[in-house]
């Protein structure tokens, strides 16, 4: 559990540092979703804002699971170590896009657009939101959007190798998100004002390119691969076959 405290806590700053990437992608939706609630469930308006991001944030999670389950079949193998340069690419890329250096990252979130065209007419038909079940769902639905930084923070996730950490991780960097999509809900001009000052979004973008550095599978580094289990679990293997075998084998060994 312990060793799984460092990747909560780099998940979650993901998200928070995100969040000039969210005001972009989801600032607007958020503010959409929040004229879509009627006159009458106005009172209910933070409910409902957190039953959105819940349910986007559940998304994120499941998304996780299912690609953490590739993660886990390729197991310690070099498929394991593309995906992870492949994370780390990515999340490099979300900082530059982040610092406005570099815009190719759109490209990949062109990727998701097929499946956001069949998702988004059934989101459509949930509005105008009257209840906390139509908004969780309907949360549950957003969460689909194409977006880079979830796709960047999805494939380092997956790359752990283990299908329950990356769902984990996945609802710890949407957790991360909150803070911005619950103010731009709220319409908290101060808060995202602060998120938009181009000194803290160029601090997010330097901190999401190091962590991209960090997470590249270099010899040794952190995103390295692992061979030391392998190879002394066998070793404990043969000692443990040499302490059963009979004493007169063992010497004539």
């Amino acid at each position: 559990m312990l060793d799984l405290l460092p990747l909560l806590a780099s998940a979650l700053v993901l998200g928070l540092l995100g969040g000039g990437h969210c005001l972009g992608m989801c600032g607007g939706l958020m503010g959409a979703l929040t004229l879509a609630i009627p006159a009458e469930h106005k009172q209910r308006r933070m409910g409902l804002l957190l039953a959105y991001n819940l349910g986007r944030v559940l998304s994120y999670a499941s998304a996780g699971l299912i690609l953490g389950l590739a993660g886990w079949a390729l197991g310690n193998s070099p498929g394991l170590m593309v995906m992870r340069m492949i994370a780390a690419s990515l999340l490099v890329a979300m900082g530059l896009y982040l610092g406005g250096w570099w815009h190719g990252l759109t490209r990949i979130e062109g990727l998701g657009r097929g499946l956001w065209r069949h998702i988004q007419p059934l989101a459509t038909r949930l509005l105008p939101v009257t209840s906390l079940p139509r908004a969780l769902l309907l949360g549950a639905l957003w969460g689909w959007l194409p977006c880079g930084l979830v796709y960047s923070t999805l494939l380092w996730a997956a790359s752990q190798g283990n299908a329950g950490t990356s769902a984990v991780l996945m609802l710890a960097f949407g957790i991360g998100t909150w803070p911005v999509l619950i103010l731009t809900g709220l319409a908290a001009q101060r808060g995202t004002a602060l998120l938009r000052r181009r000194s803290v979004r160029t601090t997010g973008a330097v901190i999401v390119i190091l962590f991209g550095l960090w997470t590249f599978p270099w010899p040794g580094g952190h995103g390295g691969m692992q061979h030391s289990t392998p190879a002394s679990g066998h070793t404990e293997h043969q000692q443990m076959h040499h302490e059963s075998m009979p004493h007169d084998a063992a010497s004539h060994h």
